[in-house]
């Protein structure tokens, strides 16, 4: 898979990890940035990774703030995408297994680093179980 992945300023010092992480994983990543930790607006990376999820340029997207909650605030605007704000790997498994979320949000001013890597393992690793959940989500295009 290719993923997507981008982070504002306060999640600049984990966003390497975490492309460790999607590698080892044997999946393609493709960083939209932000490339240091100097002052950036949030809803532009947010952005940049759900256009290229949208567009199919990346099957998923991952996207690293302080908090996750703007990075999830921005990103949800689109209705192509369906991002889970996660800080344990039993919302990251649901998010994938009952949401088919296809962008990650993450804190790292919340979450030690450890626990990051092991929220985007699960959340790379856990299939969409479709049945009953995908009924749901066909729901979603409803509110449009």
């Amino acid at each position: 898979m290719k993923i997507a992945i981008g982070c504002d300023h306060g999640g600049f010092a984990v966003k390497g990890e975490i492309a460790e992480v999607v590698n080892e994983l044997g999946h393609e990543v493709i960083d939209h940035g932000c490339d240091s930790g100097e002052s950036v607006n949030y809803p532009d990376y947010a952005e940049k990774v759900c256009e290229d999820v949208e567009s199919g340029g990346a099957d998923r997207g991952i996207l690293i703030c302080g908090t996750g909650i703007g990075m999830s605030m921005a990103a949800n605007r689109s209705a192509a995408i369906r991002a889970a704000l996660c800080h344990e790997l039993f919302t990251a498994a649901m998010s994938r297994e009952h949401n088919d979320a296809n962008v990650l949000c993450l804190g790292a001013r919340v979450v030690g680093p450890g626990l990051l890597r092991e929220i985007v393992r699960t959340w790379l690793t856990t299939e969409f179980a479709g049945g009953r959940h995908q009924t749901r989500l066909a729901l979603f295009s409803a509110l449009d």
